[in-house]
C-alpha cells in the first residue's frame, strides 16, 4: 500500500496549526474544486448537482452536495477541528528578575503535560484588528521556534521519574524571551501582522508543537504528527467530499470546534449549526419542515473520531477481547453506557459500505474497570436525531502534544469517506440497503 495519503495528510497538519487554519485550508480546498461559498446571514440560492460550504465562527465548517436528481436524505461524515492545546491568556507577559519572560497560559482540553516540554513551540490562531471604521479578522502563524517549555532538571527534582504532578499555573509557563519587561507580546504580533498594538482588539491565540510530521518505522508504517486527533478523520472527510457527486443523498462533511472541551459552543457539535444547515438545504429545495424530518429519518451519520490502539507497553489497559491495531483498519467504537451511539443498525451500515469500499474493519471497547472518553456523535444527536456509529482510526498516544498513527488507516478512512458519500442509502425503518 502506497503511503501517498499519509504524506498528503501530513502536509494538511503542518499547514494546520489552529482550528481556524484548519477551516481556511478546508475553504482553499472546497473552493478550488468548485464548491461555493455560502454565509449564515444572507439567503440561500441552491441548484442540484453544485457543491457548498457555510462556515461558524472560523472554526467550523460544513461542506454539502445537493444531487443531480431525486433527494431523499442526508448522508453525514462528522469530525472536529480541535486539539489539546495550551491557550495564550490575555496580558500574557511574566517577568522574573526582570530578565525571563514567560507567557501565562491555560489549558484547552485534557492534554498531556508532560508532552510539550523541552520541544519549540510557536503560536497560532486569529487577531482581531481595526481597519479604518471596519474591523477585520486576521490568522497568524508566527512562523519561528519562538518558545520551549524548559524542565525542571532532576538535580531539583529527584523524584520526577517517579510521577509529578504539574500545576498549571506554575509549570506550564512557556520561556519567551530575556528581554525583560521591554517585551510586549502584543506587539510582537502587531509586528508580524503589520499593524500598530492599537489596532489589534483581541486575540484567540494557542501555542503549538513546531515538530513536523513524519513518516517512520522500519517499513514506514508510522505517521506522527501535532493534532493527529482529530484532523487524519477530517481531511479523510474532506477527501471524501472532494471525490463525492455519485450518491442521490446529499453529501455533507461536517468539522465542528471545541469538541475537546465538550461542544457546548455555537460553533460546537451541541450547538444548532448542523440542524440549521440541514433546514436551509430543506427551505432552498422548496420543501416542507415535514419533508425534512422525513428526509432526517433516512438519514445517516458517521461520527469520526480516533481510537485508542493497543499499546505494546501497557497491554492491560486494553479490553481482552476488543482490543484495536493500528494498520488493521477502521475502528468502530462501542459502549453501554451511549458514549458512543454504535447500536446494531448502524454498525451493519458502516460494515456494509466499509465491505463495498475493500477496507477492513475492527472493533474497539474499553476495558469494563476503566472509564472511557466520548466524542461528538452522541453530542450532535441531541440536535439532529440520526442513525449514527461512531468510528476512528486506532492510534497511540492520544492527546500528547505529538501523536502516532499508521500509514495504511489513512487510506483506509479516505476509501471509506469516498465511498459512503458515493453510496445512496435508503432505510425502511431499520432496514437498509447501500446501492
Amino acid at each position: 500500500m502506497s503511503n501517498k495519503y499519509a504524506q498528503e495528510l501530513i502536509e494538511f497538519l503542518d499547514k494546520s496549526p489552529s482550528p481556524f487554519h484548519v477551516i481556511a485550508n478546508m475553504e482553499k480546498e472546497l473552493s478550488e474544486n468548485g464548491f461555493h461559498p455560502l454565509c449564515e446571514n444572507e439567503k440561500w440560492d441552491l441548484k442540484q448537482g453544485e457543491g457548498y460550504y457555510v462556515t461558524r465562527n472560523s472554526s467550523s465548517i460544513i461542506a454539502f452536495i445537493i444531487p443531480k436528481e431525486g433527494f431523499n436524505g442526508f448522508q453525514i461524515m462528522a469530525s472536529h477541528s480541535d486539539s489539546p492545546a495550551l491557550k495564550i491568556k490575555t496580558n500574557p507577559e511574566i517577568v522574573t528578575e526582570n530578565s525571563y519572560v514567560t507567557l501565562n497560559v491555560e489549558k484547552y482540553g485534557g492534554l498531556i503535560c508532560s508532552t510539550w516540554f523541552d520541544r519549540p513551540l510557536s503560536v497560532a490562531g486569529r487577531v482581531m484588528v481595526r481597519n479604518n471604521s471596519k474591523v477585520e479578522e486576521r490568522l497568524i502563524d508566527i512562523d519561528k521556534d519562538l518558545l520551549i517549555l524548559p524542565n525542571l532538571a532532576i538535580h531539583m527534582n529527584r523524584d520526577v521519574n517517579d510521577g509529578y504532578k504539574y500545576n498549571a499555573q506554575k509549570d506550564m509557563l512557556p520561556l519567551l524571551s530575556m528581554g525583560g519587561k521591554d517585551v510586549k507580546f502584543k506587539e510582537i504580533v502587531a509586528e508580524y501582522l503589520g499593524v500598530t498594538e492599537n489596532e489589534i482588539l483581541s486575540m484567540d491565540l494557542q501555542c503549538y508543537n513546531r515538530e513536523g510530521g513524519r513518516i517512520w518505522g522500519l517499513n514506514d508504517e508510522f505517521v506522527s504528527s501535532r493534532r493527529l486527533d482529530d484532523l487524519e478523520c477530517a481531511y479523510s472527510s474532506l477527501r471524501g467530499i472532494l471525490a463525492a457527486g455519485k450518491s442521490k443523498n446529499a453529501a455533507v462533511h461536517c468539522v465542528f470546534d471545541n469538541e475537546e472541551v465538550g461542544s457546548g459552543t455555537k460553533q460546537g457539535a451541541a450547538g444548532d449549526f448542523l440542524k440549521a444547515t440541514l433546514s436551509r438545504i430543506n427551505a432552498a429545495m422548496g420543501n416542507t419542515e415535514a419533508d425534512l424530518y422525513r428526509y432526517i429519518s433516512n438519514s445517516f451519520m458517521i461520527s469520526a473520531d480516533n481510537a485508542h490502539a493497543l499499546h505494546p507497553n501497557y497491554k492491560e489497559k486494553a479490553d481482552p477481547t476488543n482490543s484495536v491495531i493500528i494498520n488493521k483498519g477502521i475502528v468502530v467504537k462501542h459502549s453501554a453506557n451511549q458514549k458512543y451511539t454504535t447500536d446494531a443498525v448502524s454498525q451493519a451500515v458502516l460494515e456494509t459500505v466499509c465491505k463495498k469500499a475493500e477496507v477492513p474493519t475492527q472493533n474497539f471497547l474499553n476495558r469494563s474497570d476503566i472509564l472511557g472518553g466520548s466524542t461528538l456523535g452522541n453530542i450532535s444527536t441531541s440536535q439532529v436525531s440520526l442513525k449514527t456509529v461512531d468510528i476512528g482510526l486506532a492510534q497511540l498516544a492520544m492527546h500528547s502534544s505529538y501523536e502516532t498513527a499508521g500509514t495504511a488507516d489513512v487510506e483506509y478512512l479516505i476509501r471509506t469517506a469516498e465511498t459512503f458519500f458515493n453510496s445512496t442509502i435508503n432505510f425502511s425503518n431499520n432496514n437498509f440497503e447501500v446501492l
